[in-house]
């Protein structure tokens, strides 16, 4: 069972609002280098420094690679274990367009995880972060730790 299905009328509003606040915490966090995209990556992150992750995004394009889904499940299980909210975010090529898609080199991103971190001169007091961690608190209220969001197309 969804947020959706769980959050009566305003379901759909709501899922629209919070897919916009999440769009604004990427675009607004990409030109302050607080993005760190690939699986790989995100894990050597995580590692280092989980108290400077603020937001986690698991993202999908319905694909059944097995090794994937195995690493989505210990960041998931690290995340919960440090209280770092993650969203499952499907229409990977949404994902691509935010964050620009391309690595330098011209080679296509791995938008698998993608975390957002804390700038290092203050803590990071975003209106649309607070929208999209207080989602991501309600949701766990209802039983779902790794809600799901849809970024429309746009």
């Amino acid at each position: 069972m969804t947020f959706e299905e769980n959050s009566g009328d305003n379901s759909s509003e709501r899922m629209e609002s919070v897919a916009k606040a999440l769009e604004e915490v990427l675009s607004s966090a990409l030109p302050q280098g607080c993005i760190t995209v690939g699986v790989y990556e995100a894990a050597k992150s995580l590692n280092a420094d989980p108290d400077n992750v603020v937001l986690c995004l698991l993202a999908t394009d319905d694909e059944e690679d097995v090794a994937l889904q195995i690493h989505f499940t210990l960041i998931q299980a690290f995340c919960c274990e440090n209280d770092i909210n993650i969203l499952r975010v499907s229409n990977m090529r949404r994902l691509a367009e935010i964050l620009g898609g391309v690595k330098p080199g011209g080679e296509p991103m791995d938008l698998h995880c993608v975390l957002v971190t804390n700038p290092q001169s203050s803590l990071w007091k975003d209106p649309a972060l607070s929208k999209v961690n207080r989602f991501c608190r309600d949701s766990r209220c209802l039983d779902q730790w790794v809600p799901v969001i849809n970024l429309p197309d746009r």
